[in-house]
């Protein structure tokens, strides 16, 4: 399940003190990222440490809620989130443990929290998908303000309550400022039909429903996975020229400063941005960018040096606060 609702109400989440617990053989991994990708790593961090990896999945920001909520009575020894916002929050309200050097060192530090209390783990871009049967590639959009132009009224296929979206609204906010960042999101508002998630947006705009829709790359190359690479019908568009419209996001982990098992823990995290968790991350059915240098990605995978996208920092980016409740403000969640 995805929302941005729970989100404008994150601040106040704050919880009190108290004692949590743990075992020392055994890790909780309050996991905000994909399942069959962080059952992947966890099986593979199992087999080579010996440490016991309990598992809690649920959208990034409803976790990073209820870590706020749980305050130091929280079990959890370890937070993976799918963007960087929900890091950030918890960063903000001194939820995190900081890392040691021989964890963040081994990701360019722009991909890592500029407290060093997470470290970035995957690369993700938005995109536009797109149905040729019903939009010609010389037709889509060349900047993604452009989707609030009304030659795109009921055209555009958009998840705004989906996780995924505030952050490309925090790129807004930061590339163009508030009041335009407003009035882009009333024009789109006005243009799109509205979907639950990313996943059916793609999977709209392969059926022709709607011929161009928001998601982020990876939703796409799974539906080409799952029906076969000659069988999809829609294609992938990155907009050009570092337009914000293809914004990098970064996925990441952190170790929760509540935590009674740092050691393994850390641990943990150590082995996601090792080699072989960078390796298990790219030829696993992801479709995200490893984050550490000299780890080739999946490759179906363009490279990014052709892709060219945004690169704003996570500082930009933000903690999806000022996002969430401007998605809310004009009426789109």
């Amino acid at each position: 399940m995805k929302t941005v609702v729970g989100l404008v109400l994150i601040v106040g989440a704050l919880a009190g003190c108290g004692g949590g617990g743990g075992e020392k053989s055994e890790i909780t991994l309050y996991n905000g990222q994909h399942a069959q990708l962080i059952q992947d790593l966890v099986d593979a961090f199992e087999s080579k440490t010996g440490i016991h990896v309990r598992i809690k999945s649920n959208d990034g920001i409803a976790l990073a809620a209820q870590l706020l909520q749980e305050g130091s009575h929280s079990p959890a020894d370890v937070y993976v989130a799918e963007n960087s916002p929900e890091l950030e929050v918890l960063s903000e309200h001194n939820a995190l443990s900081g890392l040691p050097a021989s964890i963040t060192s081994q990701i360019p530090s722009e991909y890592n929290g500029p407290n060093g209390d997470w470290v970035g783990t995957a690369r993700r871009l938005s995109a536009l998908a797109y149905n040729p049967s019903r939009i010609s590639a010389d037709q889509l959009p060349k900047r993604f303000l452009d989707l609030a132009n009304p030659e795109w009224k009921g055209k555009l296929a958009l998840a705004p309550t989906d996780t995924d979206f505030p952050p490309l609204v925090g790129a807004l906010i930061a590339e163009y400022g508030k009041s335009a960042t407003t009035s882009f999101l009333n024009g789109l508002k006005a243009n799109a039909v509205l979907y639950a998630d990313e996943e059916a947006v793609v999977s709209a705009v392969e059926r022709g429903e709607q011929p161009i829709g928001v998601t982020n790359h990876y939703y796409w190359y799974r539906l080409r996975l799952e029906q076969g690479a000659d069988k999809t019908k829609s294609r992938l568009y990155f907009f050009p020229n570092q337009d914000v419209g293809t914004v990098m996001n970064i996925a990441g982990a952190a170790v929760l400063a509540s935590s009674h098992n740092k050691e393994d823990a850390e641990s943990f995290v150590r082995f996601l941005v090792s080699p072989e968790g960078q390796r298990i991350l790219a030829r696993g059915d992801d479709f995200e960018y490893p984050a550490r240098p000299g780890i080739a990605p999946n490759p179906v995978l363009p490279p990014l040096s052709q892709i060219d996208p945004d690169a704003l920092s996570v500082t930009q980016l933000g903690d999806d606060q000022e996002s969430a409740s401007l998605i809310q403000q004009v009426g789109l969640a």
